[in-house]
């Protein structure tokens, strides 16, 4: 058994075990969340705390040195770390988006990536392009340079990777339909990151710009991708569920916030009943609404949690064809749309809890100095990344038609339509 280069304890892999190891560091984190947001401080810090306590191998198996938890213990703590600071728990997204991927890797090289994840090594991500490319192919691209490869590019919304020792890079070959994921050392020749991402909120994820020019990338850090199967289909379902996981923690954060500021508050309103907002019934009823949409929230994200682990059970054990590739079973498409069904609802109610806040105190609560409204920037951020009216379309083409999910599995220029 590989162990973990920080992590002295051995902790089971139950959710209350694994809270009991990282509660004090979740602590921490929430102690200075506000300053960092108020003065763009990022979280290289904090981030650095996780990774020597191992929580960059929570879903990394037993046997080569992680937690090995189930996606609804992961989520769970994701959730607890996202009321800590929502920013530190979306900068992971893509980091234990490509560990789930390594599932479906050769043994040899899930090894390898698993014990760097169990020694506190952490991947970014580096997919997206601002535009130009047309959907299906990427202006990323690589070059064969003898047994290994070069990259050029440049990248937008690559969360994660100003903290990650490695970045996943999409890149097609030049002129031709599909990608390649290239897994890059952040520090190689020719790597250059940015933290010039502009958003209202979750501005401390590291969600800017990144670079690549004439990157040699060795063979054996270049992944295929086939569209559609059941890497493709967890991965993409467990990536939004990580943004979910995101929002039920900002849901919390405003129940905590608001309570806290109200069982402490002194002043009231000459509109009123004159009693202290902590004993007044409408104020009560305004956090008690609060805290049923935090929760209501981190119900639907673990409802969803368990399908993805419902769905793993199924997949993984299911024969793979003469290429390697399994396809999606129903199971995975059934938690497919469990995740989207949770992505039409659970943005409203976190929003609708941040904004909320609000009513349970009066002008002071906008103070930019108690930072009461990154609760509501953050969610109104993170809600953003898949429009839910998309997610809600093909929900209601599955119940009325039968029709299973199918993503493009690509972001670039749509085509004009054609009469």
């Amino acid at each position: 058994m590989t162990t973990t280069l920080n992590a002295p304890e051995v902790f089971a892999s139950d959710y209350a075990s694994q809270r009991e190891r990282y509660a004090e560091i979740f602590e921490r984190i929430a102690e200075g969340s506000r300053e960092r947001d108020f003065a763009r401080i990022l979280p290289f810090e904090q981030v650095a705390w996780l990774n020597e306590a191992g929580f960059s191998a929570l879903r990394v198996p037993v046997e080569f040195g992680g937690a090995g938890v189930s996606v609804e213990t992961f989520t769970r703590l994701l959730i607890d770390l996202a009321a800590a600071d929502s920013n530190v728990a979306h900068l992971y997204r893509s980091h234990f988006g490509f560990v789930e991927s390594l599932q479906w890797q050769e043994a040899s090289v899930a090894r390898r990536w698993y014990e760097l994840a169990a020694a506190g090594k952490t991947v970014g991500n580096a997919s997206t392009e601002r535009g130009g490319n047309a959907l299906g192919r990427l202006n990323t691209v690589l070059a064969r340079d003898g047994e290994d490869w070069v990259l050029n590019g440049e990248k937008y919304y690559t969360t994660g990777t100003i903290f990650s020792d490695y970045t996943r890079v999409s890149a097609g070959l030049a002129g031709e339909d599909g990608r390649f994921f290239a897994v890059v050392d952040t520090k190689a020749a020719g790597v250059n990151i940015v933290d010039d991402w502009d958003g209202f909120g979750q501005r401390l994820t590291g969600t800017g710009t990144t670079t690549f020019e004439n990157v040699i990338v060795p063979n054996e850090n270049i992944f295929d991708r086939v569209a559609g199967g059941a890497e493709a289909t967890h991965e993409a379902a467990f990536f939004q569920l990580v943004l979910l996981s995101v929002l039920a923690g900002i849901a919390r954060a405003a129940r905590d916030d608001a309570a806290k500021s109200v069982a402490k508050r002194a002043r009231t309103f000459n509109t009123g009943s004159g009693l202290p907002f902590r004993e007044d019934p409408l104020i009560q009823e305004t956090v008690g609404r609060i805290a049923t949409k935090a929760f209501s929230a981190e119900a639907i994200v673990l409802a969803a949690a368990r399908s993805l682990d419902e769905a793993l059970e199924k997949g993984l054990a299911q024969e793979a064809d003469a290429d390697g590739n399994r396809a999606t079973t129903l199971e995975g498409h059934l938690a497919e749309l469990a995740v989207e069904q949770a992505q039409v609802a659970v943005p409203e109610l976190a929003i609708s809890a941040a904004q909320q806040l609000f009513e349970t105190g009066g002008a002071s609560a906008t103070s930019t100095s108690k930072g009461l409204d990154r609760h509501w920037r953050n969610a109104q951020t993170v809600a953003t990344h898949n429009p839910i009216s998309f997610r809600a379309r093909s929900i209601g083409d599955y119940f009325i038609n039968g029709t299973l999910p199918e993503g493009l599995n690509a972001i670039g220029d749509a085509k004009a339509a054609t009469n």
